[in-house]
């Protein structure tokens, strides 16, 4: 009998529109003026809650506008973007058209205090308006900035006039000095999401690859959930073979960019012998093929194992485990599947061991394994996609930072 789950299609761009409240519509409305391109609009009250945002509505979107460089900057020091992004630039026409406004207001634009924006970006929009910038600070926008540091630039100076690009910023200060925050011209805008397009509508195009498996097992049992995870039809095929038809793009999220399959300890779990062959090419005819070649390599390789076949001869072996419980298992052969060294495995055991079994925030492991915590971050990411790790929520900080993921450790 032949199951068929359907897969849920879109049509367009869906771009994630990602900045504070009063500036999220506009932008979004600007992108939506493009044929083709609708918007998810994703407001925020504060920018540090940016990365969290993207890293909830990855799956919804085929690319990231960001309304400023400060909140795109830390999704991407996050390793939160896993899609194209592009953020709006403050400088150029967005800049030239706060101090007309400025000066139309009756304010000297040339004794002003301005954050984020780069100091060559503030020199040439000034030369091009034939203003001298001699009493002009400027804060450039660094990794380690944050909002607290551009307030305290600003308060450091005379009374002057400020400019920032931050909605944070701009609260705090309204009530002590005169200060205005850029806002997104059409034209940069525009801009942004022209070149924004570009990338996203090629990585759109390759997503939509077709991707067939031909997976081997004893009982489906589990097999159509995992189907379903990756947004695809299943079908029962022949002899204990099950066809399983998707796009390059949910398989490549699901194997973490081509570098694990999880699903296949999952399904070792209910069988003896697991073998997955996926073919990834620009017709169905040519996903077959390679998905045959690659299942012939799973063969070779042993009872539990998947192979991925690409164009150009090209073979990734995606996971090649045994069937004994993941406590069990060498360091070695866990430390091949996801990517870490055996005595980085050694010290998440250690964590773990001394944790008791409970849940460990990001922080806590960054600081027994002496990284930073996105480096942490990572590697949880890894383990979690081999099967090794498990999400168990947000830990809240009690700072403005982002809320600490917990995470309960299985290797």
């Amino acid at each position: 009998m032949t199951v068929i789950f359907a897969r849920e299609t879109r049509v367009g761009i869906v771009i994630g529109v990602v900045g504070p409240h009063d500036l999220v519509d506009d932008v979004a409305g600007i992108c939506e003026e493009q044929p083709g391109v609708s918007a998810l609009r994703l407001d925020y009250d504060h920018e540090s809650q940016a990365p969290a945002i993207v890293e909830a509505h990855a799956a919804s979107v085929e690319g990231w506008l960001f309304t400023g460089i400060v909140p795109y900057m830390l999704a991407r020091d996050a390793d939160a973007l896993t899609r194209p992004a592009a953020f709006v630039d403050y400088s150029g026409a967005t800049l030239l058209s706060a101090l007309v406004r400025l000066q139309h207001e009756g304010h000297d634009v040339t004794t002003l205090s301005i954050d984020t924006l780069a100091a060559a970006d503030v020199t040439a929009t000034f030369t091009e308006a034939g203003l001298p910038t001699d009493n002009v600070r400027i804060l450039p926008y660094r990794a380690e900035m944050t909002s607290k540091n551009a307030i305290a630039f600003h308060r450091r100076g005379p009374e002057h006039p400020a400019v920032t690009c931050l909605s944070s910023v701009h609260e705090a200060l309204r009530g002590e000095r005169h200060v205005l925050r850029l806002a997104p011209s059409v034209h940069s805008v525009r801009v942004a999401l022209r070149q924004l397009l570009l990338t996203a509508k090629g990585q759109v195009q390759e997503d939509a690859q077709i991707a067939l498996g031909l997976i081997e097992v004893e009982n489906d049992e589990g097999l159509l959930r995992e189907a379903t995870a990756l947004g695809g039809t299943l079908a029962a095929f022949r002899g204990g073979t099950y066809l399983l038809v998707t796009t390059r793009g949910p398989l490549h999220d699901a194997t973490g960019g081509f570098s694990g399959l999880p699903m296949l300890a999952r399904l070792a779990c209910h069988n003896k012998t697991v073998r997955v062959g996926f073919g990834l090419g620009r017709s169905s005819a040519e996903a077959e093929s390679l998905a045959r070649r690659a299942l012939g390599r799973a063969r070779r390789i042993g009872d539990v194992a998947a192979v991925l076949s690409l164009r150009a001869d090209t073979e990734i072996v995606l996971d090649s485990v045994t069937t004994s419980p993941p406590g069990e298992q060498n360091l070695s052969v866990i430390a091949r599947r996801v990517g870490l060294s055996v005595p980085t495995l050694a010290k998440l055991l250690e964590a773990r061991a001394a944790a008791g079994g409970e849940p460990l925030t990001t922080k806590e492991i960054a600081e027994r394994l002496a990284v930073q915590q996105r480096t942490a971050r990572r590697m949880l990411h890894r383990l979690e996609l081999a099967g090794l790790a498990e999400r168990m929520g947000n830990l809240t900080s009690g700072t403005s930072g982002r809320p600490l993921t917990l995470y309960r450790l299985t290797l």
